[in-house]
């Protein structure tokens, strides 16, 4: 009996997004980290966090930007995942990261940030990966040690009052960079 798990990178395109791909990848990342279609994955922050994650306007100017790319993962012609990848001279920054809650926990996540962190070498030749996130997240921020990101304590305050970025549901949100070596 074979009880390998399946490839997760199995079938998986990757490519750069385009203006028409702005409504998809918004609706992905909303269903990967608010409301209740949220909560069939691990990523979801419904708990702490109301409202949008991200808008149409947020996304087109990511994949608008010169300096920034918004990789999009597709699995038989549906897309699937999405990450932000923007050069910040010798680092790169990873954001903007979702993947469809429904294939959440099969190593699709694996996959991509792995992909991210060879094409930020092979485009910008960044020695270090770069992100930030919310430092209540501890399920999250232990995935990317997992990962090889380290914390670093450096902390960022959480722009509350612009609901372009949520509604929170506590005080005591703010962003923590994380940092990984790209060897």
């Amino acid at each position: 009996m074979d009880t390998a798990a399946p490839d997760a990178s199995a079938g998986l395109v990757f490519r750069d997004a385009t203006d028409g791909d702005v409504d998809t990848l918004v609706a992905l990342i909303e269903s990967a980290y608010r409301g209740d279609s949220s909560r069939a994955g691990w990523t979801t922050e419904a708990d702490i966090l109301e409202g949008q994650r991200t808008d149409p306007e947020g996304v087109l100017q990511v994949i608008k930007s010169s300096d920034s790319r918004l990789l999009t993962v597709e699995r038989d012609g549906l897309i699937v995942a999405c990450c932000q990848l923007e050069h910040r001279g010798t680092h790169a920054y990873f954001g903007m990261f979702a993947v469809s809650p429904a294939l959440q926990g099969a190593g699709l996540g694996k996959v991509i940030i792995a992909e991210a962190e060879r094409q930020a070498r092979a485009t910008w030749d960044a020695t270090e990966m770069h992100m930030t996130v919310i430092s209540v997240r501890e399920d999250l921020i232990a995935w990317y040690e997992r990962r090889g990101y380290r914390r670093t304590g450096r902390m960022t305050p959480f722009p509350y009052g612009d609901e372009r970025f949520g509604i929170p549901q506590r005080t005591d949100l703010q962003f923590e960079l994380l940092v990984k070596q790209l060897v």
